[in-house]
């Protein structure tokens, strides 16, 4: 590769990378933050709490579910092995874009029947996961089929994906600062078969 052709890689990587931190910050700023402040106390008096996504929008939650852990929170990762049953007291920590993703339906129609309380992060409030959910949290994201660009530039969900990452980790962020526990106690909750 040329130094020429370096030059321009870098500078659209650069433009890439703000655009993503563009849209970003125009979607945070049309968040109704009151139903994610609603979410706070229903995390902080879960028995347990599960949590389930699709694709990229799981691994999220995956990552969501580890933070959750750090705080002391008993969190499972729905399809896990390890994963018990959902019961009364539990929640259910639901994302899907769309609100229509079978499996993450599916899950929240099971949790809801076995007496768990449902939470959806979706970018609609008018979806089968909206209607078994306690709470919906939307995040104005463009949906994967939303091929127009209007809301977003970027490829298939990935807004929406980023988005519950940040999102989540401010819910992480506010958990944590209304616990106090200090850094070096979480810390020891920290994975160390690595």
């Amino acid at each position: 590769m040329s130094e020429l052709d370096a030059d321009k890689l870098s500078h659209d990587l650069r433009q890439s990378w703000q655009a993503i931190i563009d849209e970003n910050q125009r979607l945070a700023a049309q968040v109704d933050f009151a139903p994610v402040a609603a979410l706070v106390p229903l995390l902080q008096h879960a028995k347990r709490v599960f949590v389930v996504g699709a694709g990229r929008t799981g691994l999220a939650l995956k990552a969501t579910a580890m933070r959750l852990m750090h705080l002391g929170l008993t969190v499972f990762v729905v399809g896990e092995t390890t994963t018990p049953a959902i019961g009364a007291g539990d929640l259910l920590l639901a994302g899907s874009g769309s609100g229509t993703t079978s499996t993450i339906v599916k899950a929240a129609e099971k949790a809801k029947a076995a007496g768990a309380q449902v939470v959806a992060i979706s970018t609609t409030a008018d979806s089968p996961l909206a209607a078994l959910a306690t709470l919906v949290v939307v995040l104005p994201a463009a949906q994967k089929q939303d091929h127009g660009g209007t809301i977003s530039q970027q490829y298939a969900g990935s807004l929406f994906e980023q988005s519950v990452l940040l999102l989540t980790d401010a819910i992480f962020q506010t958990l944590w600062a209304l616990d106090g526990t200090p850094a070096e106690e979480l810390w020891k909750r920290h994975a160390n078969l690595e």
